[in-house]
């Protein structure tokens, strides 16, 4: 835990949080900290600062707070990901948030099972615990924006064409000859389809609505590996 991420409901006064159950668990059998204290603090969606141990007991700790630095800044792409097996999609998106990624699309393509989007991993609770998790780790507080789309063809006809209004659309396509492109400086929109790929049909769809396509090699990468590489490419 690289950042303690404290919210509204923590406060038991104006400038001191009560922390229990994980976070409290983590700071004294990890950070083994004892009263005065000082340890990295975030409040979510807001401010990082300092909290101060104020009151140590066997079930609570206190923690007096001064918040006085921005958030880091946001990372210039958004992320459109085909819904990738439960079992692997929370750590997807812990290290999206990790990485400032603050827009992501889970979507559902022709290839992805129908079961995947009755996980319980898409439950709100669970989506804001893992991505409280990547926060604390890449020391931000800013929750991405998480949507959720069943259908394929609605959402590219009548929702992408706003969502990647003034960014390069890219798809990643292991069939296509054209290199990713390299150190992007402005705005992305980068859709990462499913283990399985992208049909035809699909792909031309996206390319209608102004998405190029491009390759990463030959190799077939499961997704866990392309996103984090694929990033970085382009970051």
């Amino acid at each position: 835990m690289n950042l303690i991420i404290i919210e509204k409901k923590d406060y038991i006064d104006k400038d001191t949080v009560r922390l229990k159950n994980r976070r409290f668990k983590h700071i004294v059998n990890i950070h083994k900290a004892k009263e005065g204290d000082n340890l990295r603090v975030g409040e979510l969606n807001g401010k990082l600062g300092q909290g101060t141990v104020s009151s140590l007991t066997d079930e609570y700790i206190d923690l007096s707070v001064k918040l006085t630095d921005d958030p880091p800044k946001a990372s210039n792409i958004q992320i459109i990901l085909a819904m990738p097996r439960p079992k692997v999609f929370k750590r997807i998106i812990m290290d999206l948030t990790t990485m400032g990624i603050k827009n992501i699309y889970v979507i559902r393509t022709w290839k992805v099972e129908k079961s995947f989007f009755n996980s319980p991993v898409l439950s709100e609770d669970s989506l804001k615990e893992t991505m409280i998790l990547g926060l604390e780790q890449g020391k931000d507080t800013i929750l991405p924006r998480l949507r959720i789309r069943n259908l394929f063809r609605p959402f590219v006809e009548d929702e992408i064409p706003n969502i990647i209004l003034g960014t390069k659309a890219i798809v990643a396509h292991p069939l296509e000859e054209k290199d990713c492109p390299r150190n992007i400086k402005d705005k992305v929109t980068l859709l990462i389809g499913p283990e399985g790929g992208l049909t035809s049909f699909e792909i031309e769809l996206l390319k209608l609505q102004g998405f190029e396509t491009v390759t990463l090699g030959s190799r077939i990468l499961r997704v866990e590996t392309v996103i984090p590489y694929i990033i970085g490419r382009l970051s």
